[in-house]
């Protein structure tokens, strides 16, 4: 089968589409056909060596994908060969065909294609995790929402929506915007031209957002945290400006407010009915409407470098996979 293979640390660039033996399914495992696979920003991090959880090289990439299965291995219950299914694997994705533990996949929800289907696990259940658990979002509370037309950025917009919030979305231009309001934002901010901090006060009549879901850092970090309210609670999602914040403490005493980190991954491994229990309430929302995974490109696997310039430079809205069958 053909794969994308990181052979050594570096640059997209670095890695390898080359032809590899097909996997064998070991016991509680099965092996899907990948039909297609989530492209994510981390993988960048990944490839180089510098996300906080490190695979040593050579290494097939990718975290979340959808196929069928097409072989079960021994001690396998609940999956059948024929099954679609999405993925989640640490590893592996870039692939025509995967080896996975059967309790790393999940039903294909009927309402979704295999492309909507590879792009939904990584960004709506951290966004999930993110304002239920983790900043616990109430109905008629305010989302302030960075980076907001980007993958993570718009699943924030709709599950903050669906959790009944008024939901400020903030980006770098006004097309981008464009995409977080039909995705669902009730007010926008362009924080190439308006300062971040006094226009989310502005939309919240002085009084400021209760949660800052934040994937990007850098310079406007600091003025988010400074546009909560009383009790406000900033969500750590990532770091896609490249540049980690450093915050002042006095900032979170002046408020009461909460720095709260969000590492979906970790917390689904320590957490699997917590994470079960995501899943079905999303299901629900899918079949609801209220969720509606926008895939706005499809890479072929040979186009990864391409594929990783426009998610590097940040050309990208919604979510993008690659397409593999």
């Amino acid at each position: 089968m053909r794969a994308l293979v990181c052979r050594k640390f570096g640059p997209p660039e670095s890695l390898v589409v080359e032809e590899v033996d097909d996997p064998v399914p070991g016991t509680g495992q099965v092996v899907v056909d990948l039909h297609a696979a989530g492209i994510n920003f981390p993988d960048i991090l990944i490839f180089a060596g510098k996300y906080q959880v490190k695979m040593e090289p050579p290494f097939i990439p990718g975290y979340e994908a959808a196929g069928v299965v097409s072989q079960v291995g021994e001690g396998v219950s609940r999956v059948s060969v024929g099954d679609k299914v999405i993925v989640t694997p640490m590893g592996g994705c870039f692939a025509e065909k995967l080896a996975v533990d059967e309790t790393n996949t999940c039903p294909l929800p009927d309402v979704l294609s295999f492309e909507q289907g590879a792009g939904f696990p990584i960004t709506y259940c951290t966004s999930y995790h993110a304002l239920k658990q983790c900043a616990h979002l109430s109905a008629n509370e305010t989302l302030l929402v960075l980076g907001a037309a980007g993958g993570v950025g718009t699943t924030a917009i709709e599950i903050g929506k669906a959790m009944g919030a008024r939901v400020i979305a903030a980006a770098s231009t006004d097309t981008k915007l464009e995409f977080a309001r039909s995705v669902g934002a009730d007010e926008t901010i362009n924080y190439s031209t308006l300062p971040l901090k006094e226009t989310a006060k502005s939309l919240t009549g002085g009084k400021g957002v209760d949660v800052v879901y934040d994937p990007v850092g850098g310079e406007l970090a600091k003025q988010a945290l400074r546009a909560t309210a009383w009790h406000g609670r900033y969500l750590v999602v990532g770091f896609a400006s490249g540049d980690i914040p450093r915050f002042p403490a006095n900032l979170a005493l002046l408020k009461e407010a909460s720095i709260s980190g969000v590492f979906w991954g970790q917390w689904a491994a320590l957490e699997p009915q917590g994470q079960l229990d995501n899943l079905r309430e999303m299901t629900e929302m899918l079949h609801a409407r209220q969720l509606t995974p926008r895939i706005t490109a499809t890479y072929a696997l040979d186009d990864y470098v391409q594929a990783y310039n426009d998610v590097a430079n940040r050309r990208i809205t919604g979510k993008t996979v690659f397409s593999i069958r």
